[in-house]
Formats: structure tokens, C-alpha cells, sequence
């Protein structure tokens, strides 16, 4: 155990890169991928779960717990750690991005945003000091610096505007938080899909010096090819001794582009979310088990796959789980695909250090096109 925070990369395979992040409460192997616990819970999830499943590190979201139930509140409680029974380390975003995709009644200013919540219609403003005061109530392990996260395609004079005052909340979000041991601050690279906006923006971060970069402004609505694009050359222009942070993002073959091109962490609430809808990601794609066709299929989800789900339980069972509206649909189906995620994770990591990552990847894609419709 260590008292600080610190990055090292221990392989490559071309860009992809294999590390460790040490923390005060426990090491983070990269690539990671983070289970979003939004209002302190991944939901469907008992924390001990989400561990078994292989994860090192959970996501907080600051919007959501300033409204709900309130950072002072969980500051009493003994920190977000102890509130939500987690003891491994935690990530909190700066509440950026729900300000821009669910506050009401926006109003951004130099000074921050000044918004209604989606919730009670109670009026809150959230700047650069006030994120890095609610982050700290919270205790997060590793931080967020508070940014503007335009929506995709944009208006690039307006994608510029937005960025530079992004790297000035920036320096007042490193100003703001300070100097604290074992805890780390990230700064958001912005720009949209414009190279030179993204070199500009890497360049402000850098000079104000952070843990961490995150490249944000994406899955946003640019889609997965323009994505891609952007982690061609974003990547490469923040520090190769730090963490590097794909904001929201996704699919399985979204996460093998990102590691490709150099990314370490990421984070979606994609495995939870699909898992509620009856949706569970497997080693040959998607299943949807609201199908008909499951009704009466007695194999697991994935032969391959040691979770409950798979392991205990048919298809039709869990079919008709969901077709009853049975909370241990959503339990199981989550489970599951919080599992595959880190059996992905994992399986990357191991290519990585052997230098095999190509080959891998090409599997990856092989065995997805098989599709799911032949017995596995």
C-alpha cells in the first residue's frame, strides 16, 4: 500500500499500453474500466459484486450526489467510500457533462454554470471551486477538473469558445484543489474533432500540470467513426507518464479502439444499462433474452463465462425472468455483463504484456462476427 498516487506503464503493444495505478486505498490495473455508480450504488449491484466482477475502481458522479442526497451530507456519513460500502478506489467526475445533458434552465457564465435541477427544480450553481469542494466532501481518490462538454457536431467557433473556457476552469479547478496528498486531479482535453483545437487544449492542460488527462467531448453524438478519428491523434499529444481517461465511453468495440490508440481508462453505464433492458454483451455480440427465441434455450448466456448468470442459469430462465418483470433479471443480466467487461479488460491486458495485441484484437472481431444464432 502506498500514501500517494502514482502511474506507471510496464508494457506496450504498439500504442496500447499495459499499467498500474497505485492509490492510497489499492491499485488500479490498466486498461481499466470503470462500473458508473451514479448515485452512490452501480445499480442492480451489491458493491462486493462489482468487485467480484474484477473491478478496481468505481465512478461517482458530483451532479447527481450534490442533489442527492447532498456532499455534506455524505461528508458526515464518513466520505462516499464508507457511505457506499466501497473501499477501493473512486473517480468522481466534476458534474460537467450532467449539467450540460440534464440541468434545466442552464446559464453559463465565466464564473460557472448557474442551473435548476432536473429533480425539484431547486436552483444550484456548480463552478471550478464549488466541484473541487463538493469532490472533496465526497473523498474521491481521483478527481475531475470542472469543464464545459459541448454536444456533437458543433459549430467550431463555438467548440473553440467552449474549450478555452474549459482550460481556464481548468487552472481554477488546480488552483481550488489544492495540494492533497494520495489524491489526484485530472484535466479534461477538449476540442471536438478539430486536431488543432485538441493540440491547443492538451497544450493549456500540460502547462498547468495535472495527475492525470482525460480526453472529454466525446460520445457526444459524433459517432463511433469521428470518434475513433480523434483517439487517432488525441492521445498521443498528453503525457505518456500519465493516465489517459476516454470519458463515456461504451461499447466492447469502442473500448478495444480506445486501448489501441493509447487510452487507459474508461467508463459507460452501458453493461448496467443494457442489463436493465434485457440486453447482455457476450463474446459473439449482443443477446437480447426478450427475445422469443429464448424462450425455450437451455445454454447460458456464454459457455465461456464464469458469472452467476452463466454459470446457474439457461437462458429461458432468464428470459423469463425478464419477461415477468423480475428484479433478478435486472440483478443477473448486470452481473453478467459487468463481468464480461472485465473478462474484456483482462484479456487485453494480458495481450498487452505478451505483445500480442494485434492478434488479439483480430480474434476479438472474428469471434464477434460468428454472431450468436449457432449453438456457441
Amino acid at each position: 500500500m502506498t500514501d500517494r498516487f502514482s502511474f506507471d506503464v510496464t508494457a506496450t503493444s504498439g500504442k496500447a499500453r499495459l499499467g498500474v495505478i497505485q492509490t492510497p486505498r489499492g491499485e488500479v490495473r490498466t486498461p481499466a474500466f470503470m462500473p458508473v455508480g451514479t448515485a452512490a450504488t452501480v445499480k442492480a449491484m451489491l458493491p462486493e459484486s462489482v468487485a467480484a466482477t474484477g473491478a478496481d475502481i468505481l465512478l461517482g458522479n458530483t451532479y447527481h450526489l450534490m442533489l442527492r442526497p447532498g456532499a455534506d451530507r455524505v461528508a458526515n456519513q464518513g466520505g462516499l467510500h464508507h457511505f457506499m460500502n466501497w473501499e477501493k478506489p473512486i473517480l468522481t467526475d466534476s458534474g460537467g457533462f450532467q449539467v450540460m445533458s440534464l440541468a434545466e434552465l442552464r446559464k453559463l457564465t465565466e464564473d460557472g454554470v448557474r442551473f435548476k435541477s432536473h429533480i425539484d427544480g431547486s436552483e444550484h450553481m456548480l463552478s471550478p471551486e464549488r466541484s473541487m469542494e463538493i469532490q472533496e466532501l465526497l473523498g474521491s481518490d481521483i478527481v475531475m477538473c470542472f469543464d464545459e462538454c459541448p454536444a456533437l457536431p458543433g459549430d467550431r467557433a463555438q467548440i473553440a469558445e467552449s474549450m478555452r473556457l474549459s482550460m481556464r476552469w481548468a487552472a481554477r479547478s488546480r488552483e481550488a484543489f489544492g495540494d492533497r496528498p494520495g489524491h489526484a486531479l485530472f484535466g479534461i482535453q477538449q476540442g471536438g474533432l478539430e486536431r488543432d483545437l485538441r493540440e491547443e487544449s492538451a497544450e493549456a492542460l500540460i502547462s498547468i500540470g495535472f495527475d492525470g488527462y482525460a480526453v472529454g467531448g466525446l460520445a457526444v453524438g459524433e459517432g463511433q467513426e469521428a470518434m475513433l478519428g480523434v483517439l487517432d491523434f488525441a492521445p498521443d499529444m498528453l503525457p505518456a507518464d500519465k493516465p489517459r481517461y476516454l470519458m463515456v465511453v461504451g461499447k466492447p468495440d469502442d473500448i478495444v479502439g480506445a486501448v489501441k490508440r493509447g487510452i487507459d481508462m474508461m467508463d459507460c453505464v452501458l453493461p448496467s444499462r443494457s442489463g436493465r433492458t434485457g440486453q447482455a454483451f457476450t463474446r459473439r455480440g449482443v443477446v437480447n433474452i426478450k427475445n422469443a427465441r429464448h424462450a425455450d434455450d437451455p445454454r447460458p448466456l456464454d459457455e465461456d463465462c464464469t458469472c452467476p448468470a452463466c454459470t446457474g442459469y439457461s437462458r429461458a430462465y432468464l428470459h423469463h425472468l425478464f419477461r415477468s418483470g423480475e428484479i433478478l433479471s435486472s440483478m443477473l443480466l448486470t452481473w453478467h455483463n459487468l463481468h464480461y467487461y472485465q473478462d474484456l479488460m483482462a484479456e487485453m491486458r494480458a495481450a498487452i504484456a505478451e505483445d500480442r495485441f494485434a492478434a488479439w484484437e483480430a480474434g476479438f472481431y472474428e469471434q464477434r462476427a460468428m454472431g450468436d444464432i449457432a449453438p456457441l
